[in-house]
């Protein structure tokens, strides 16, 4: 028989498999989502234009007729006015779904469900198949990771309607999965020496969660970005190449909610900072030593705040605190990929062959 370690770590991989075929179902049913939806919004649209054309001409017609002013000035503007619902339309700043949407993005959001129940069975049996918590290494990173970035997302979604992320979380999820099988995939096996304490718990899990949170906001100023060129495409008559951005909230809502969240990740990415520098003390007698990783975490922390007082103090909305916030998270990638795996230092702890 296999060790109680080699058992559980072969179970944790098979169940972390099934939950990346499983985000990829909901990847592909939230893309279907947005591809139906997107139609039938399109079809309402043209449906909604006719009959604007058609009755700006009856109320003119009937008041000629009849010697009244039906088709007078308050019978013009009232009725075209109420015709006018979805031309070119956007979700509102309350993110909620039109009725439309209800069935595919239901079914998205029970497949994401169950995923995550796996995802966190394949967690739990590295956890035991371990004897400590799962993310020692980069590939017990990037899977916890990926659980806490669906977990949150389906959190999220019992305050406000954030089902327009679904296929870009879902997506990002199943990238993450397949990088830590394929590339980073390291055995079940003992921490090194200076990993070896309570402050691993404190520290990475806060890290975690922060970077959880900064790829839910990557994922809201990409989104940004798009639905801004599109409302300026709009405005100056062009064509709408993005119809499936009507199902998005506009710019400014996204902006909002984004940097919301992200001054939530940056309190935790701050304390990261702190706890790590406190653990850095215990493990080798100081608390700044500039390593890489070091370096970059502070790079990141910097990049962040950049971003919040630019945007509450200098007055940089819209593209530029997007591009802010892609930036920052751009940095946590360098820090979690290029760092780890080719910068030598105290903090070298992929679980890669060097």
């Amino acid at each position: 028989m296999l060790p109680i370690n080699e058992t559980m770590g072969q179970y944790s991989e098979l169940f972390m498999l099934l939950a990346a075929g499983t985000y990829a179902v909901a990847f592909i049913a939230f893309a279907w989502d947005l591809a139906k939806s997107s139609k039938v919004l399109r079809a309402v649209d043209l449906k909604a234009a006719s009959s604007v054309a058609a009755e700006a001409k009856v109320p003119v017609a009937a008041g000629r007729a009849g010697g009244n002013d039906v088709g007078g000035p308050a019978g013009r503007t009232e009725r075209p006015t109420s015709a006018i619902t979805s031309v070119s339309q956007t979700a509102g700043g309350d993110m909620k779904y039109a009725a439309e949407r209800r069935i595919p993005a239901r079914v998205a959001v029970a497949v994401a469900i169950i995923g995550v129940a796996i995802h966190g069975a394949g967690v739990i049996t590295r956890a035991i198949g371990a004897g400590r918590v799962p993310w020692g290494n980069m590939y017990e990173f990037l899977t916890t990771g990926a659980f806490l970035v669906v977990a949150v997302f389906l959190l999220s979604l019992i305050r406000r309607d954030l089902r327009f992320l679904g296929t870009f979380v879902l997506g990002l999820a199943v990238i993450m999965m397949t990088a830590a099988s394929v590339t980073y995939w390291t055995p079940v096996g003992h921490l090194v020496p200076a990993l070896q304490s309570y402050w691993l718990v404190i520290h990475v899990s806060i890290a975690v969660m922060s970077a959880s949170l900064f790829t839910l906001t990557f994922a809201m100023s990409a989104l940004q970005l798009l639905q801004s060129h599109r409302q300026k495409t709009l405005a100056a008559g062009g064509v709408d190449k993005l119809g499936f951005m009507r199902l998005v909230p506009n710019a400014l809502s996204l902006e909002n909610l984004s940097y919301r969240i992200n001054t939530v990740g940056f309190v935790g990415w701050t304390f990261t900072l702190m706890f790590g520098a406190i653990w850095a003390e215990k493990a080798w007698g100081r608390f700044w030593g500039w390593d890489t990783k070091e370096v970059w975490t502070f790079v990141i922390w910097v990049v962040y705040a950049g971003y919040l007082h630019a945007r509450a103090t200098r007055g940089w909305t819209g593209t530029r605190a997007a591009w802010l916030s892609i930036a920052g998270y751009l940095c946590v990638i360098f820090n979690f990929t290029v760092v780890n795996v080719f910068f030598n230092g105290l903090h070298s702890y992929s679980g890669l062959p060097q």
